[in-house]
Parts: C-alpha cells; sequence; structure tokens
C-alpha cells in the first residue's frame, strides 16, 4: 500500500508517570486519542498500537520490557502481513506533536527518517528493518542501521516533541504548550 500505517509505541510500565500515559489528558483530550486524530489528519487510516491493547488493532511485545525497538519489530512483521510497505511511529509519550512535524518525515523519500537527537517520531520503510534488529536495541540504533535519514531539528519542534515520562514533565510541557497545545 502507497500510504503508511502508523504504530503508537504504548508499552512502558510508565512507572515514572504512576498512571498509563496513553489516557493521561492533554487539554481535554486524551494521548492516545491524540495521536489517533493527528494520524487521520495526515490522512493515515491505519492505526496499531504496540505494546498494549488500548481499543485499537494491536500487537503485544514478545515479550515483557522488550523496549520500543520491540514493538517496532512486532508492528513491522503484522504490518508487512497486511500489505503496509511504511510506517510513522509515534511515542504515546508526546501527545503534543503536529502534523507539521510529521510531513518533513513522511516526504523524506526512502528508507525514512527522524529527527536529530530525537529518535522518535520516525517514519521507516518496513524492508529497512534490519533483520539482525534486536528488541532491546535503543532506537538510536535503528536509525542508524536502516540508514534513515536525520533531519533538523528546531526548539520549537523539539519542544512538542521531547514528551513526558514524569508528572512534573508533564505539567511543564503543558505549561510550554499553552491551552491549545
Amino acid at each position: 500500500m502507497d500510504r503508511p500505517a502508523t504504530v503508537i509505541l504504548c508499552g512502558g510500565s510508565s512507572s515514572r508517570m504512576g498512571v498509563d500515559k496513553a489516557r493521561l489528558d492533554w487539554n481535554g483530550v486524551c494521548a492516545i486519542d491524540r495521536l489517533v486524530a493527528l494520524s487521520h489528519e495526515l490522512g493515515i487510516g491505519k492505526v496499531l498500537t504496540a505494546g498494549a491493547d488500548h481499543g485499537l488493532p494491536a500487537v503485544l511485545d514478545a515479550a515483557p520490557g522488550a523496549g520500543p525497538c520491540g514493538g517496532i519489530l512486532a508492528a513491522a512483521e503484522r504490518l508487512r502481513g497486511e500489505g503496509f510497505a511504511r510506517a510513522l511511529i509515534l511515542a504515546v509519550d508526546a501527545p503534543t506533536v503536529a502534523a507539521s512535524d510529521i510531513r518533513p518525515l513522511l516526504e523524506a523519500g526512502e528508507p525514512g527518517a527522524a529527527y536529530e537527537g530525537l529518535p522518535l517520531p520516525m517514519v521507516i520503510d518496513l524492508a529497512a528493518v534490519p533483520a539482525t534488529m534486536q528488541a532491546q536495541w535503543p532506537l538510536k540504533r535503528l536509525v542508524q542501521t536502516a540508514d534513515l535519514a536525520v533531519l533538523p531539528c528546531s526548539e520549537e519542534i523539539r519542544l512538542r516533541l521531547r514528551g513526558a515520562n514524569t508528572p512534573q514533565e508533564r505539567l511543564r510541557l503543558l505549561a510550554d504548550l499553552g491551552p491549545s497545545g
């Protein structure tokens, strides 16, 4: 299929946040719903969660604590089986990402792209997911091994993409973004 699918990584334990990050309220909309709406705004109809079931099509990690690359491996296998060739990978803890942040990644061409210093979000051709990839790989290793383009990242974009792993980081990000963020 020409259009990519979206994979929302949400398999972490949320131990530092203390609650499921996918269900956290971000200015009136929970994180998972914000990312689904973003995907639809970008014209991406297929959305899959990796690591947890949130009422959408989902793949679970092969082993608990497999990490983000474990979720990407499981999602890539499923999406290839459904005829998809490309995926937009989003982190559930960064629901403030905007469509304007994602478009350059989608337009970067083969085999995909990520931002400098921020491996997520990324766009990756599923054929570029290395056969040697292990679930515990750091995301930066995946970006390098798959030879993804690394795009410059402005501070404005970095602010939206940095995500929140603790209640304090979430409050700071909400304050920085203001009521419409």
